[in-house]
């Protein structure tokens, strides 16, 4: 089993930056993909970025290409989602994932934090 612990959102202006953190313990060395979702109220979740084991694949979704950065550090069991030049739709809770190898869907899911982007 994985658990999932996510840290540093919060309240922050239009073209600023931000940054958070996905603390993961238990079987993490059972996590092939890492990501970070999103969902904003009254809308779907969906997927913002992922990253694989080793950290030499990733896949971001085409509203926050070139925005945001999605990084692992197997060492220390964190997952990091640098975010920058964000813009108010950016603002929802954002979610870290993890799933195994060989599965279809995120096996392990943290409680989320809130990113809010003022105009």
């Amino acid at each position: 089993q994985v658990q999932l612990v996510e840290s540093g959102g919060g309240l922050v202006q239009a073209g600023g930056s931000l940054r958070l953190s996905c603390q993961a313990s238990g079987r993490t060395f059972s996590t092939s993909f890492m990501a970070w979702f999103r969902q904003a109220p009254g809308k779907e979740r969906t997927l913002v970025a992922a990253i694989n084991w080793s950290g030499d694949s990733t896949t971001y979704a085409d509203s926050v290409k070139g925005r945001f950065t999605i990084s692992r550090d197997n060492a220390k069991n964190t997952v990091s989602l640098e975010m920058n030049s964000l813009k108010p739709e950016d603002t929802a809770v954002y979610y870290c994932a993890g799933k195994r190898a060989g599965t279809a869907g995120y096996n392990y899911w943290g409680q989320g934090t809130q990113v809010t982007v003022s105009s």
